[in-house]
């Protein structure tokens, strides 16, 4: 019981580090990356954000975030539009052809959520995620 607390970090990070790894191969063909479909992911529910609230959302720092948008630019994948209020500052946009692949996307990462679970029953399924939750909750309280 003594190493509880390693343990725990360690398979999460282990959990993470290969289920990234699995969308790497995955989002390949659509040339892009366990990193980058988030972005996506997030404008598709909030067109129009600006780079710098994605960062926050995402939780990754201005320059990261810039890199990979600009990759999803170069792809097609996001438009970036002057924001009329602030000439300094673009808010972006999915393009057709990201709304095309999202659909796929969504159903290789259900196809990975089922086979990282196929050996739990849905009150096991339910259980795991409601303590994730909460220990993410916590986690969260830790850098406020």
């Amino acid at each position: 019981m003594g190493n509880e607390p390693v343990n725990l970090l360690m398979i999460n990070s282990k959990i993470y580090r290969n289920t990234q790894s699995y969308l790497d191969k995955a989002l390949k063909i659509y040339d892009l990356s366990s990193g980058s479909f988030r972005y996506l992911f997030i404008l598709e529910k909030n067109e129009g954000l600006c780079q710098s609230r994605i960062s926050e959302l995402i939780g990754h720092d201005k320059a990261m975030s810039a890199r990979t948008i600009n990759r999803l630019t170069e792809l097609g994948y996001v438009v970036r539009i002057e924001d009329q209020l602030d000439s300094r500052a673009y808010k972006l946009f999915l393009t057709d052809k990201a709304r095309l692949i999202l659909p796929e996307i969504k159903e290789e990462i259900k196809n990975l959520t089922g086979l990282i679970t196929e050996d739990l029953t849905e009150e096991e399924k339910e259980i795991t995620l409601s303590s994730l939750v909460k220990i993410l909750n916590k986690a969260l309280e830790l850098n406020t």
